[in-house]
């Protein structure tokens, strides 16, 4: 039996327990899942794609299940080039939904096969994100909940802690 693939893009900078949250549970639907870290010319980002992946490889060590794969281009061309047959996509509110359903269109008419697979993000990560975690960091609070262990070591160095 062919194995399941879900590709799960973002630019996971940083990481926070609601990514790893999902990553988690996705891997109760699929065999495998591949975080795939957008390179994205547009955005400032905090991490380089490197450090960023050497932190997603590092957090999910244990997992043979778990891929990181960086990208550009169109995310549904580098899903379907890794044998992948969903997007997988997380969830907090009505506005995350409303961008993921236009994008979940878009990429159904770019690539018909490929699915999308929405997961509501839990209770405790619901109002995490990734600009929330580096703007607190930044400002010297506490992110130790919000965030992987490699990822806090990553922040605390990088904000000389």
């Amino acid at each position: 039996m062919p194995q399941t693939i879900a590709f799960y893009p973002g630019s996971f900078d940083p990481l926070t327990n609601g990514h790893v949250n999902l990553v988690q549970r996705g891997l109760r639907m699929f065999d495998r899942v591949v975080v795939a870290l957008a390179h994205n010319v547009n955005k400032q980002a905090m991490f380089t794609l490197d450090e960023r992946k050497a932190m997603v490889e590092e957090v999910f060590a244990g997992d043979d299940r778990v891929g990181v794969h960086v990208f550009e281009g169109l995310m549904v061309k580098a899903a379907l080039d890794l044998g992948a047959t969903a997007v997988l996509r997380g969830l907090r509110g009505v506005a995350d939904f409303e961008y993921e359903f236009q994008m979940a269109t878009m990429n159904s008419l770019l690539v018909d096969q490929m699915e999308t697979c929405f997961l509501m993000t839990e209770k405790s990560h619901f109002f995490v994100s990734s600009n929330l975690v580096r703007e607190v960091a930044s400002l010297g609070g506490d992110v130790a909940q919000l965030v992987p262990a490699p990822v806090l070591h990553a922040l605390n160095r990088r904000y000389g802690r």
